[in-house]
């Protein structure tokens, strides 16, 4: 047998850094290849389609509205104080870069309870200031009284205005919102309303017209720009028609939630009077 002497390349002697293996296979060739390869493996179940792309959620799932509670407290808590600094220069650009639900939520349940608990707490003490020994009990009819006026003005409110803005050619403003100027426009009643348990009546009448213009002056720079876009005609009829809403509100918070007094007897014997605090 013969042998032939075979001079070895260099680059073997450089251990596997110095070797390449090289595909000689056209790139459509290699992508048809890896499209096979991936096919059979998903058919064995080896491998999971992850390439499927979710179709868009519709409004009545869940998924819609996630975004739109996709926001942290500070930014929520931020945008509620803002509401009561009409100077503030972030005063009209609360809702940006896009608007939440969260806020425009929870801050009505709260309205809800803090007038509810607020009332009734003035209402004992009223009670107790003009008759030390009766017997007080509450109304929990009020409770379901504040959650349909609240829920309706903030959520049925801006939706019905929605819907006529569009309904008249104007589309620059979404459902989202509207909802978020309505809600946080409300902020201002929660300390109000804890602030009228304090049985003075011309404290009450001054509180609810500071929150009456806070929340207003709110409303109004911040729905006129989308208001003015429409026709002169409806431009003034729907401005009528939220000022006489919202003044509706207040005078309906004062009435209902923070209107009792003391009754006082004056001399022996006499009728009682009623005189406010």
């Amino acid at each position: 047998m013969a042998y032939v002497a075979v001079d070895a390349d260099d680059r073997l002697e450089e251990g596997p850094e110095g070797l390449e293996f090289k595909s000689f296979l056209g790139a459509d060739a290699r992508a048809d290849q890896r499209t096979q390869s991936g096919a059979s493996n998903v058919d064995r179940g080896y491998l999971t389609d992850h390439t499927t792309q979710k179709s868009p959620s519709g409004f009545w799932t869940v998924e819609y509205y996630q975004p739109y509670f996709d926001v942290d407290t500070s930014t929520v808590l931020k945008r509620c104080y803002t509401t009561l600094l009409p100077t503030s220069p972030s005063y009209l650009t609360i809702l940006t870069p896009s608007a939440d639900l969260y806020g425009p939520f929870w801050i009505p349940t709260t309205l809800i309870l803090a007038l509810f608990l607020s009332s009734s707490l003035a209402a004992s003490i009223s009670s107790y200031l003009s008759d030390p020994g009766a017997a007080y009990e509450y109304d929990f009819g009020l409770l379901s009284l504040a959650t349909t006026i609240v829920y309706i003005y903030t959520f049925a409110v801006p939706i019905l205005l929605w819907l006529t803005l569009r309904y008249i050619g104007v589309g620059e403003w979404g459902v989202a919102e509207a909802l978020g100027v309505w809600g946080y426009s409300l902020f201002v009643w929660i300390p109000v309303s804890i602030l009228c348990v304090i049985p003075v009546s011309i404290l009450r009448w001054v509180l609810v017209g500071i929150a009456f213009c806070l929340s207003g002056y709110f409303l109004v720079t911040n729905v006129y720009p989308i208001l003015a876009m429409a026709d002169a005609k409806a431009t003034r009829l729907l401005i009528v028609v939220v000022g006489a809403l919202h003044a509706g509100l207040a005078l309906t918070f004062k009435v209902l939630f923070f209107s009792y007094y003391v009754v006082h007897d004056i001399g022996p014997g006499a009728d009682p009077v009623r005189r406010f605090l």
